[in-house]
């Protein structure tokens, strides 16, 4: 584990072989089946420690470009299975890849700038996104890997689900779809240890009831969504599906590059304008990709693929996200929170000029090497706005399991009592 650590994150197919290894290793311990199959028709696979019926899953790679989650399922798993006291009287089950098409299309496995991340860059539309899916789809259409999930929180019915995420520049901060007493100030206590920033206004999350800093527990289904226009609501995705059964899920967020401006709770002096000035400002941006993408389109080959159908899902979601920021008053005037929102804004334009640039190159078409350009200056304003600093992969990593164990553990005390 510490090499595949050095070298960054691993491919799916290195963390099948790490738990290939260690089901060999503990086979009366481990076990490794496969669960479903992507729409490509790759394998999906659940590595399980222990056989005690109270159980945990844990997610990893729901979304292709926040890669730190498969590091962190290895990790957890071999110390697992090490540390007698982390399975008793509980099993532990881990999605090594929830998305392996998409990861597939994520290129960037060791990334140094924000450069580097983005010319590889892919986050399937909210359709293909395992997790969110439902939220955007009918149940008769939601993807395989959708399905693979839904039963395999059916089968092992777990009082704690969690899902690993990441964020590319920014903090820390962990969502709950219910709280979990005792859990914030571990997650907090971590995150200074390791000098990660803790996210204090993630607009993920605004609005929502706060457990402790950077912690943030979802509004339940039905309640006011804060960002009207945004189609893929977390309170209509898979995180849900464990309440079924008497559980609770916790999204882990953990950024590859760190952030001091995200965990400032200072009153903004301007929030409204500053809001107004970012709308105008992702608008613009989003409109110079729009231009490049209306010229070249007639001259892209058929059929539409993952790539130019995520570019165009985010160019979609920019003309009502504008709206929001303008039209609604701010669910938190913090510094932290018009930090987030700037961040945001950023990354649409960005991440869609990233994608399309990648489409333009393979069909030779006109326009990747203006987008070449707007990718690179976006990537170092979007630096230098945030003084963004490398979090080593093993610290991504340590914060992640150290949030997952603490999870766990105030979960089934809090579950217990």
């Amino acid at each position: 584990m510490g090499l595949l650590l050095e070298l960054g994150y691993p491919t799916v197919a290195e963390l099948e072989s790490a738990a290939e290894t260690l089901t060999i290793r503990r086979p009366e311990l481990c076990a490794l089946r496969r669960i479903g199959v992507s729409r490509a028709g790759r394998p999906l696979r659940l590595l399980s420690v222990g056989h005690a019926r109270p159980a945990v899953l844990v997610v990893a790679g729901a979304h292709a470009n926040e890669p730190a989650g498969g590091s962190t399922v290895l990790a957890l798993a071999e110390r697992i299975v090490r540390e007698r006291g982390l399975r008793t009287g509980v099993s532990w089950h881990f999605v090594l890849c929830a998305d392996p098409d998409g990861a597939s299309l994520h290129t960037t496995p060791a990334p140094r700038t924000l450069l580097d991340y983005h010319l590889g860059f892919f986050r399937p539309a909210g359709p293909e996104q395992p997790e969110w899916s439902p939220s955007v789809l009918p149940p008769d259409r939601l993807p395989p890997e959708t399905h693979a999930l839904l039963g395999v929180l059916d089968e092992l019915r777990p009082y704690l689900q969690v899902t690993l995420h990441g964020t590319d520049l920014g903090g820390s901060w962990v969502q709950l779809t219910k709280d979990v007493p005792g859990l914030a100030e571990q997650f907090a206590k971590s995150a200074a240890e390791l000098g990660i920033p803790v996210e204090m206004g993630a607009s993920d999350a605004a609005g929502w009831p706060v457990s402790g800093p950077g912690v943030f527990v979802m509004p339940g289904p039905g309640s006011h969504a804060v960002y009207p226009s945004m189609p893929d609501d977390a309170r209509h995705s898979t995180w849900y599906h464990a309440h079924r059964y008497g559980g609770l899920t916790a999204v882990v967020e953990v950024p590859m590059w760190a952030s001091d401006v995200v965990d400032d709770t200072a009153p903004h002096p301007a929030p409204v304008a500053a809001l107004r000035y970012l709308a105008r400002r992702i608008l613009a941006d989003a409109g110079q990709v729009e231009r490049v993408l209306a010229e070249a389109l007639p001259r892209l080959p058929g059929p539409e693929g993952p790539l130019l159908r995520a570019a165009r899902w985010v160019l979609a979601l920019v003309p009502g996200l504008a709206r929001d920021w303008t039209d609604r008053p701010p669910p938190d005037l913090s510094t932290a929170y018009v930090g987030s929102v700037d961040a945001f804004g950023r990354r649409l334009p960005l991440r869609a000029a990233a994608m399309l640039r990648r489409v333009l190159v393979d069909a030779d078409a006109p326009g990747a090497p203006l987008l070449e350009e707007l990718v690179a200056e976006w990537c170092e304003s979007f630096a230098d706005r945030f003084r963004a600093r490398w979090v080593p992969v093993s610290d991504q990593v340590e914060h992640q399991v150290r949030t997952v164990l603490a999870a766990a553990s105030y979960a089934r005390r809090d579950a217990e009592s």
